[in-house]
């Protein structure tokens, strides 16, 4: 069972925590026990397939869209980019966009984005603590100012930056637009609703999202939960998004704070989480093929 230290990301509109990371030159580092110091890569063989991050939103972020694997394999050699978002806090007011709430052909979206119109195409949802959305690669999404999310996404920092409001970097330049390589990463197809529904339960799993990238379960904790390991591939990843918890397998123990997340081989055979109080958790893995 493995904790990473935090790489901390200050950007214009925000700060990002990639807590678990296999991206190359931001490769996660174990924070304690006996391979302290150790990269993930030391740990795992080959590119570890999940990022996880929190992310706090001060400004509404830039207008974007993420490649699938076919397209970012063939113009950056490098996998896709299908991301979760889970809510942990909105200030009142706070917003995020998913989706587009019209129709539109590639040339109307070229259109709209030279005439600085693009969100009035794109589904808007205020947002409460709680909600998810799931953003498969190919869907026009941003996140609003006053946001904090926690995001599972794969291992991918490629991003096609569609609008920015006009606003400049930290060089004071405008930051880059990829107006004509989004035009073909996005999925034009409109749905009645982007958000993630699910039903609350108290002290057992709840599934949120199960697609082929990876399966996230909820965990509203009032009493400790045992969870077999045998049906979660090669790892399961524990995120704390509230209050604090303590971990145990046959092969030792770990706590985790909100913020935090710990990565447990399936060879660990179980698991076995321990609120202190009540805790709201997910965990996350990568389905077997």
């Amino acid at each position: 069972m493995y904790k990473f230290k935090p790489i901390l990301k200050t950007l214009v509109w925000g700060t990002e925590s990639w807590v678990l990371s296999g991206w190359p030159g931001d490769e996660s580092v174990v924070a304690e026990g006996p391979e302290a110091g150790k990269k993930i890569t030391d740990i795992y063989e080959g590119q570890f397939p999940l990022l996880i991050k929190f992310i706090d939103a001060h400004q509404d972020l830039s207008i974007q869209v993420h490649p699938d694997d076919e397209m970012a394999a063939k113009r950056h050699g490098c996998k896709g980019k299908t991301e979760m978002w889970y809510v942990i806090d909105a200030a009142p007011g706070a917003f995020l966009l998913s989706g587009l709430s019209k129709q539109l052909t590639p040339a109307e979206y070229v259109d709209l984005v030279e005439k600085n119109q693009i969100v009035s195409a794109l589904a808007r949802y205020e947002v409460k603590p709680g909600e998810v959305f799931f953003l498969p690669a190919g869907r026009i999404h941003a996140l609003g100012g006053g946001c904090y999310i926690a995001e599972i996404q794969e291992t991918s920092d490629i991003t096609y930056r569609i609008y920015d409001y006009g606003r400049v970097g930290f060089d004071g330049k405008p930051r880059q637009l990829h107006t004509e390589e989004a035009k073909s990463a996005i999925d034009y197809r409109v749905s009645p609703d982007y958000q993630t529904h699910y039903e609350p339960r108290q002290d057992e799993p709840v599934n949120l999202v199960s697609c082929h990238h990876f399966s996230t379960d909820l965990l509203d904790l009032s009493k400790p939960l045992e969870r077999d390991l045998s049906d979660c591939g090669e790892f399961l990843i524990v995120i704390d998004t509230e209050g604090e918890v303590s971990l145990s397998t046959p092969c030792g123990t770990c706590s985790l704070i909100p913020g935090e997340c710990a990565l447990v081989p399936s060879s660990e055979k179980s698991l076995t989480i321990t609120p202190s109080g009540r805790a709201k958790l997910l965990t996350t893995f990568v389905p077997k093929a």
